[in-house]
């Protein structure tokens, strides 16, 4: 059974983790497999949107301790390689995804599993969906870009909430924090969140690309930085056909056919 099965379909790569007997929690093959779907998305001009769930009654439960216990028993002299190897570049790829990611978040979504959910643009929760961050009670620290992600969807007093006391976070909780875009009924959770990918990969996604560059850029920089890289994607959009098309469709009172060039 593959651990990843990937679906490409009118522009939406649905990138299912598939390992439900585990709870979809991540092997090395596991986050190999997912690394290299990303970066391949990331690079095919026929991939416009991507969606993220996982199989079965969990999104992802994080790291599979099994195979990390495996590791630490054998003596292993940096068993955490998986974080500079995996699951950094796996939230790197997401989050600089030049178009829209969106988690079809279904079940818990517990340590590295969560935080990959934290790094989608979108987030679209089933009611029973529960977000844990349980390092604490293994006596790790957070991952998988957590520490920059969650404060910045929640503020800082919740997510140290999150982190220190390992409390779980039900749905709703998590739509009224704002920490997901929806809350839908288990059994549409993938649906919506395809529907509303396929959305977005009809629309300007080399813009939602720039919009996407832009956030990430200024969450971490001063005025001046955030108003240099605004410039140079306005300055790149401007010549795209998407922004004329548009600008030509609501001058022309018609809804406009973009096609991400």
């Amino acid at each position: 059974m593959a651990a990843l099965l990937v679906d490409d379909r009118d522009g939406v790569r649905t990138l299912t983790l598939n390992r439900p007997e585990a709870f979809n929690s991540l092997t090395v093959e596991l986050k190999e497999l997912l690394l290299a779907a990303l970066t391949d998305a990331a690079g095919s001009s026929d991939i416009r949107a991507v969606v993220l769930t996982g199989a079965g009654k969990a999104f992802c439960a994080g790291q599979d301790l099994n195979e990390h216990v495996a590791a630490l028993r054998s003596d292993d002299p940096a068993p955490f390689r998986t974080v500079a190897e995996h699951y950094n570049p796996i939230v790197r790829a997401l989050t600089g995804m030049p178009k829209p990611v969106i988690a079809a978040v279904n079940g818990m979504a517990a340590g590295a599993g969560a935080s990959f959910a934290y790094a989608c643009d979108l987030r679209v929760a089933g009611e029973s969906t529960k977000f844990l961050m349980a390092f604490a009670t293994i006596g790790l620290t957070a991952d998988s870009g957590a520490s920059w992600t969650l404060p910045r969807l929640i503020g800082y007093g919740r997510a140290m909430e999150m982190m220190l006391l390992a409390k779980p976070v039900t749905a709703p909780d998590a739509l009224s924090l704002g920490m997901v875009t929806s809350v839908v009924p288990d059994a549409e959770v993938l649906s919506t969140a395809v529907e509303l990918a396929s959305r977005m990969a009809a629309g300007p996604t080399t813009g939602y690309g720039k919009i996407k560059e832009a956030l990430l850029t200024g969450a971490g920089a001063d005025l001046e930085a955030a108003l240099e890289c605004e410039g140079a994607g306005q300055t790149v959009l401007g010549a795209t056909a998407d922004h004329r098309e548009a600008v030509a469709a609501f001058v022309e009172k018609r809804t406009p056919t973009f096609t991400g060039r």
